[in-house]
């Protein structure tokens, strides 16, 4: 149980990929684990740098593997890049995103226009992972950043964990853009802290009151550790054991899997 790791614990931020699931393919029995977690007593809150699906997308996929949840339990960096926006643009803002649908459907709630192709007054590019990128997008994306739109990036993640190994991340589609231009990505989602501190916000508990369960170093851990908040890497994701054994500062805690951390 996390009590025996560290004792005054109230709230839990669980990444998703690598955490959860590999794609399709739950990591454990998931119903069981979340009736562990709450049996506990144990707040927890889902927090994804995904940014492929919106929030009910993510519902329903966790209503698939037998978890039922509430939309307020469950953030994700499309939401994030819609409050930095909105904080950045109020009176509205014309973007050009680059990734699924679900990252433009969460966009849209936030005062935002999103812009297509014929579009002349494009603010912002933003971009995620995105599985039908095309090259005709990606010259598109490039000739607006260097006309002068904001680059976002929703996370740096290079790789995304799935049941054959890790496949290509928005890191990877963020790069070539780097690349491309000569301009640098502000980026929106972990390590950067506000995913961190929208959960926080709807926990109702302190950094040194939580903890961070992720399978990623660079992004889960670094994000938690800058924003004060206690860490768990799960060996079922991205990192490895040797690599969090050279990370500093290390993980408080590194387990096999969720499981092994809360039964």
């Amino acid at each position: 149980m996390i009590s025996e790791y560290l004792p005054n614990i109230k709230s839990l931020i669980l990444d998703m990929d690598g955490v959860l699931w590999h794609d399709s393919q739950p990591i454990g029995d998931l119903p069981v684990i979340f009736e562990h977690i709450k049996a506990s007593e144990i707040k927890f809150i889902l927090a994804t740098n995904n940014a492929t699906r919106s929030i009910e997308e993510y519902l329903a996929k966790l209503h698939g593997f037998g978890v039922k949840l509430e939309p307020q339990q469950v953030i994700s960096t499309p939401e994030a890049v819609g409050i930095y926006l909105s904080e950045r643009y109020p009176d509205g803002a014309g973007v050009y995103v680059v990734g699924e649908p679900g990252f433009k459907e969460t966009l849209g709630r936030y005062n935002i226009k999103i812009a297509d192709k014929n579009d002349k007054n494009v603010d912002v590019v933003a971009v995620g992972l995105y599985f039908g990128l095309t090259y005709d997008e990606l010259k598109h994306a490039s000739l607006l950043i260097q006309s002068g739109s904001e680059f976002i990036g929703a996370n740096p993640d290079k790789t995304l964990p799935t049941p054959e190994g890790l496949i290509p991340g928005a890191g990877t589609i963020i790069g070539a853009l780097e690349i491309a231009t000569g301009v640098k990505a502000t980026i929106v989602g972990k390590p950067q802290p506000l995913l961190y501190q929208i959960a926080l916000k709807r926990l109702g508990t302190t950094p040194e009151e939580t903890l961070a369960v992720g399978d990623r170093l660079e992004t889960d851990i670094a994000g938690a550790q800058a924003t004060g908040i206690h860490t768990a890497l799960v060996l079922s994701g991205a990192s490895t054991l040797d690599q969090a054994m050279a990370y500093n500062p290390k993980p408080e805690i590194i387990v096999k899997d969720l499981n092994e951390l809360i039964s």
